[in-house]
């Protein structure tokens, strides 16, 4: 497989955490946003929204929105399962993954940033403070639901800390105070040092700079 990344995007985080979880061989395209490769020709062939990540199957296929494509993993490849049997507990940890992907990630992300700072002239402490108002706002009804740990789930990894991690990394740089939350900083830190997040992690990647 093929997984077109930056190393710094939380989707694409996800994606790695997730695949080193199922111990699936792949291969990393660095896509740097910053260069604007995502708008470039070739990769808009690829990928037409111009986002990343973008997943290439063994059989050619793309894959793009990094939901779908832990979905189609949780699918394919059974193994290291990253949701529960049960089906209420199932659609819990999906509650928490889409609480960060839906309400919390996509207006934080890069392209809506730049706009604040930029476009509507508010500027690196008008960018921070946005940053820090939303992803406040969204741990906060995390902080409530979440488990004791040491997962969100309890004792098994399931996706809700697949993209839970990303989004706290993120969260850290840009300085939000992580002590109003501290199970999920407590849950964190604990994954952090499983070896499929270490691997996954941002710095590791091939094109870290």
């Amino acid at each position: 497989m093929e997984l077109y990344s930056y190393f710094r995007s939380s989707a694409a985080f996800r994606l790695r955490i997730a695949l080193n979880l199922k111990e699936l061989d792949y291969t990393q395209i660095g896509i740097n946003l910053l260069n604007r490769d995502h708008k470039s020709d070739d990769y808009l062939d690829i990928n037409p929204q111009g986002l990343v990540p973008s997943l290439k199957t063994d059989e050619g296929d793309v894959l793009t929105q990094s939901p779908a494509i832990l979905e189609w993993l949780e699918e394919e490849y059974p193994q290291m399962p990253l949701l529960p049997t049960d089906g209420i507990e199932k659609a819990k940890v999906r509650s928490w993954c889409f609480q960060i992907a839906c309400d919390i990630h996509p207006i934080c992300n890069l392209r809506v940033i730049n706009y604040v700072a930029n476009d509507l002239g508010a500027g690196d402490d008008g960018k921070l403070a946005w940053l820090q108002q939303w992803m406040s706002e969204g741990f906060r009804a995390l902080e409530m639901q979440l488990s004791q740990g040491p997962f969100c789930h309890g004792e098994a990894i399931s996706l809700a800390d697949v993209y839970l991690v990303p989004q706290v990394f993120n969260a850290l740089r840009f300085k939000v105070d992580m002590a109003e939350f501290p199970k999920i900083a407590a849950i964190y830190e604990h994954c952090i040092k499983h070896p499929a997040f270490i691997k996954a992690n941002p710095s590791n990647q091939p094109d870290a700079v």
